[in-house]
């Protein structure tokens, strides 16, 4: 089997990413971002997902998070995009329903080729420590848009801002593990028309 790994390097006047993945690895990590809720956000991400992720970024923080938040999930979405290839024999579709504690999250993604992100999420509070949980969207759809990918999340319940938001991370690791899985019954891309 052809290794399906991937490094991505950008370089702005706001930050400077590096992001090396392992779409076949074994949840191992090693994060660095210099906002520390995105980089437990992105641990515990990576460790359901069964990736291995090595990721270093330098932002303007003196600013605030939100380049470095963002052009890491371009990063890494690029990086995802680049790891699959040309998507012959995977899953395609992943999806995970999953609680933490009071939280409950509904996910589901479609390694289409199109970047599209619905997000029906309400968080309770505007900040999570110093962390302002209105980037964990903007995260999101820099992902899905550089991953070219359907992202559909949905708050079911939820009370605590951080559970929630600790609830969408796991939810979307589990349900990339299962998009990128592969196969061995499809022969070929997922796909009637014969590329994704």
């Amino acid at each position: 089997m052809q290794q399906r790994v991937a490094g991505v390097k950008r370089r702005t006047g706001e930050t400077e990413i590096q992001v090396r993945l392992n779409l076949d690895g074994q949840g191992i990590y090693r994060v660095k971002t210099g906002v520390g809720f995105l980089d437990h956000m992105l641990c515990l991400f990576t460790r359901h997902a069964g990736f291995d992720l090595e990721l270093e970024a330098r932002g303007d923080l003196e600013v605030d998070a939100h380049h470095t938040v963002e052009d890491t999930a371009i990063c890494l979405g690029r990086a995802l995009k680049e790891a699959l290839g040309n998507k012959e024999g995977i899953s395609r579709y992943g999806h995970a329903l999953l609680p933490m504690d009071e939280a409950l999250v509904l996910l589901a993604v479609d390694l289409s080729g199109r970047g599209y992100l619905a997000c029906e999420v309400s968080l309770p509070s505007p900040r999570v420590g110093d962390f302002d949980t209105e980037l964990v969207e903007e995260f999101l759809r820099a992902l899905a848009m550089n991953g070219e990918f359907t992202l559909h999340v949905r708050l079911l319940a939820g009370r605590n801002t951080h559970h929630i938001i600790e609830a969408i991370f796991k939810a979307l690791g589990r349900a990339l593990k299962a998009a990128v899985a592969l196969d061995p019954r499809m022969a070929g891309v997922p796909s009637t028309k014969g590329l994704l």
